[in-house]
């Protein structure tokens, strides 16, 4: 378990914007599962998810950097939890699935070639005597704006993506589940995605966008 509580390059819990975020979030709470639940919520709704910000440099995955940007993909806010997590003494770790029909738009499905998302992100963290998976990557007005159910998170189940809207399609499935992880495996992942999706970063580099805004645009 102490390797789930260390601080390492990625997971800096011992930074200082770290350690005054974290004690804002957990104001007044006394036990772990109310910590991790304030913490899960002050990252998915605090900081804004964005595809768009993946950068292929490993200081740009530093949980301080993190909460500095105030947005990130999956990985970067399953990074910046698990370091506020573990800046107030509970075990976290990080924890990977691939999954199809991920939260999409027609731009970042150009970008990518694919609607398959590999080594989506999420924490795990040990909360009465068991590892519950906690998934912050979507904000609130981002699941508003694709019409679909927030991830809530009671420190007690799972939470992971629903597999439908709040319509009733289908629009999430997981198909490969690559484990948990004390720290973050950057370089196994920076080769998964630059294979995956070559074309990601020549587009990046000539244009970014705004995904909320295409979300809302395109589930009217």
């Amino acid at each position: 378990m102490e390797s789930n509580l260390l601080a390492t390059y990625y997971i800096d819990k011992d930074h200082p914007d770290i350690i005054a975020f974290s004690n804002h979030a957990c104001t007044d709470q006394e036990t772990d599962t109310d910590k991790a639940i304030r913490l899960y919520y002050a990252v998915r709704d605090k900081i804004r998810y964005n595809p768009y910000s993946i950068e292929p440099a490993k200081s740009a995955m530093r949980a301080s950097r993190i909460l500095k940007k105030g947005e990130g993909y999956c990985v970067a806010k399953a990074v910046l939890l698990t370091a506020c997590v573990r800046s107030q003494g509970i075990p976290a770790r990080l924890g990977f699935a691939d999954v199809r029909n991920h939260l999409n738009t027609k731009k970042l499905r150009e970008m990518m070639g694919s609607d398959l998302f590999v080594w989506h992100g999420y924490a795990e963290i040990y909360l009465g005597g068991k590892w519950v998976k906690a998934t912050p990557a979507f904000n609130l007005s981002l699941c508003q704006n694709f019409n679909v159910r927030p991830l809530e998170f009671d420190g007690k189940s799972d939470s992971i993506f629903h597999p439908f809207d709040t319509r009733g399609n289908q629009h999430m499935e997981y198909v490969a589940d690559h484990g948990s992880f004390s720290d973050l495996p950057w370089e196994e992942i920076m080769t998964a995605v630059l294979r995956e999706y070559p074309r990601y970063f020549e587009i990046l580099d000539r244009k970014t966008g705004d995904f909320s805004a295409e979300a809302l645009a395109e589930n009217k």
